[in-house]
């Protein structure tokens, strides 16, 4: 468990170089992350390399038993690339070329860019192979998969299509190309979906390829470079960090070839007053540790004051930077570096807000984040500890992607009930893996699958099996809608899951914004939001009941038994309490210990080598008191508590 910082000391004067390592040395920094933004000073010219600055850099920290992740640099191209060669620029889908000014621009299948990004890799790759300081490599920054238009991208992504269908035919079939005459009769008709149509408006099996094609591409770049640093510098583990943008890779996928996986953790400095809102970011953190069921690194954490992408946002309270940045070793992280030592005062991030701010004077937050450093030094011989799960939580990026193709309902969106169901087991006290739904399900006591939406038969056998061997398994609506292409099965929902949850749906009504009651067999009221299956149980008892609209009494949550497991299916999006209900009923029947906690407190156990220590974390701005394991715990706002036994 190691504190680190991001640190960019091509921005800042020489003469603060040396002042800013003595500071982190003394605070007790371990690790800086330097250079992925800075090709225009490491090649100012075309095939032009100077390292010598970089050096000096890494020395400084060297000296100072501070270890450095390096960075390709490969986000921003220098200026005198774009202007030698105009296109290796993204071809947005409106046909027009990205403009110049900010970052990320390059077109990661281009071959001239993919020349340029591989020379500046192995330079620097070899200039660092022997110096024991660089500890790590960090790919690009924050990839996406960016749904690039350009002549190469259409090349490749009929290559793709070729590859996966091998005859235009196939492809017509398998998409339905026959609705509005969109069937193609030649290869070279085939090209990514230019236009500023929405994405709703298009064949929906031929925009989730398309999806999978941007996907896949970034993930290719990715294992290119990562190829060669470990060719040219061996022995030293590389990654990527990824985050919550609106074109994610498959982060399944983008992982399997790379060491481990690195997240940019941004958790909102405002405690929302409605309760109802998911707030807590231990749902991304259970979700990255369960990418490569391991742990992870977080590259960038909040320091401060968001503002570029928007206006800027409220400072962190006092406890933000140190509790979130606990609750993030709680959940399996191995080293957090702080996004940034120093607030910028030049470029467009000059107010999202670091640890030392423009004035060059320490204030609160520096002071947290040193008592931060403190902390994390007395959990270190906790560094070793599991955190084994009863529940799982299955995550599919062909869901996250068919569902931004398609809007559901209003208000609907793919990752809710994934996070509700995180929530109201983790409010349990239980530990929750979230993981890919390819992934091995045994050990688990509890597996919940909300909204298959694309039909995997590999991972509808498995269920099955799950479930028939004595496990639990929690459905949702919107499973088993689509076929693996996208289009619908012409079956009653759940379609393949039926058999195995004892009911079908005779009929479905997406409300969207509006809400309408359920009613429990003890007459406990719920809300119900954006979706509801009329059921009919075929072998399922009724748990809960429609208590309005044309459908009242028709049930809305079953509950089936199935081989010598239990599956519930949940017919609506509900408010909390809903899942919190059906959470606490299915632990109970699996014999599940729980724990009683106050709302927003969080818990994770981590075991090993006889020892089991509790990570009690308050993530609210209200003082908590309440008893567990025996002992009276009180907590101050943003606060984490160790419990070991």
């Amino acid at each position: 468990m190691r504190i680190g910082v991001d640190y960019y000391p091509e921005h800042w004067d020489r003469a603060l170089w040396a002042a800013d390592a003595d500071l982190m040395q003394e605070t007790g920094v371990e690790l800086v992350r330097l250079a992925e933004f800075a090709w225009c000073r490491l090649e100012p010219q075309d095939g032009v390399f100077d390292f010598a600055w970089l050096d000096e850099a890494v020395a400084l920290f060297a000296e100072r038993g501070i270890d450095v992740v390096l960075c390709t640099p490969t986000s921003c191209p220098p200026m005198w690339l774009y202007e030698k060669h105009p296109d290796i620029v993204q071809i947005q889908q409106d046909g027009t070329p990205i403009r110049l000014g900010i970052r990320g621009h390059r077109c990661v299948t281009n071959p001239t860019f993919l020349e340029y990004a591989d020379r500046i890799t192995v330079e620097m790759a070899r200039h660092y192979a022997g110096n024991p300081a660089v500890t790590g490599w960090q790919i690009d920054n924050e990839l996406e998969a960016y749904h690039c238009c350009c002549p190469h991208c259409t090349e490749e992504y009929r290559a793709w299509l070729t590859a996966k269908y091998g005859t235009v035919e196939n492809l017509n079939r398998a998409y339905g190309n026959v609705v509005w005459s969109g069937e193609y009769s030649a290869w070279s008709q085939v090209a990514p979906p230019v236009g500023t149509y929405p994405h709703a408006w298009l064949n929906p099996a031929r925009m989730l390829d398309f999806y999978r094609f941007c996907s896949d591409s970034v993930i290719d770049f990715i294992n290119r470079q990562a190829a060669l640093l470990r060719k040219h510098c061996p022995g030293r583990p590389v990654t990527t960090n990824v985050w919550f943008c609106e074109y994610m890779q498959d982060f399944y996928k983008t992982f399997e070839n790379l060491d481990f996986l690195s997240y940019d953790n941004y958790p909102s400095a405002t405690v929302p007053a409605n309760s109802e809102e998911c707030y807590s970011h231990a749902f991304h953190l259970d979700l990255m540790r369960g990418v490569k069921r391991g742990p992870f690194f977080i590259m960038e954490q909040l320091s401060g004051g968001t503002g570029c992408w928007g206006p800027m946002g409220r400072q962190p309270l006092p406890g933000m930077i140190k509790g979130f940045t606990l609750q993030s070793f709680a959940h399996g992280a191995d080293a957090v570096l702080h996004f940034r030592w120093r607030t910028a005062t030049v470029g467009a991030e000059m107010h999202w807000h670091g640890l030392l701010d423009h004035s060059n004077v320490p204030g609160r937050r520096f002071r947290e984040f040193a008592d931060l450093c403190s902390a994390v030094r007395e959990i270190k011989p906790l560094r070793d500890t599991a955190i084994k799960s009863d529940v799982a939580i299955l995550m599919a990026f062909d869901h996250e992607y068919a569902f931004k193709i398609q809007p559901q309902t209003n208000g609907y969106y793919y990752l809710e009930q994934l996070q509700r169901l995180h929530r109201a087991f983790t409010a349990l006290g239980l530990n929750v893996d979230i993981i890919g739904q390819h992934e091995d399900l045994s050990g688990y006591r509890i597996v919940c699958a909300p909204e298959m939406y694309v039909t995997d038969s590999a991972v509808v056998e498995r269920l099955h099996r799950f479930a028939e061997s004595g496990g639990t398994v929690i459905l949702t609506t919107r499973s088993g809608v689509k076929d693996e292409h996208n289009n619908c099965i012409m079956a009653q929902l759940p379609g393949p899951y039926r058999d195995m949850v004892g009911a079908h749906a005779e009929e479905y009504n997406p409300i969207g914004y509006d809400s309408t009651p359920i009613v429990f067999d003890d007459g406990a009221v719920m809300d119900a939001r954006q979706w509801c299956d009329i059921l009919v149980c075929d072998t399922a008892n009724v748990l809960a009941r429609y208590n309005a609209e044309y459908y009242k009494g028709s049930p809305a949550i079953t509950r089936n038994a199935y081989g010598t497991g239990k599956v519930y299916y949940i017919g609506v999006v509900g408010t909390q309490p809903v899942y919190d209900r059906i959470a606490r009923t299915a632990a109970d029947e699996a014999g599940l210990d729980t724990v009683e906690l106050p709302d927003r407190v969080e818990l994770v156990t981590r075991t090993g080598d006889g020892v089991r220590a509790r990570f009690v974390f308050n993530n609210d701005d209200q003082p908590k008191a309440f008893a567990l394991d025996g002992r009276e715990v009180a907590l101050e706002p943003f606060e984490m508590k160790v419990l070991t036994d």
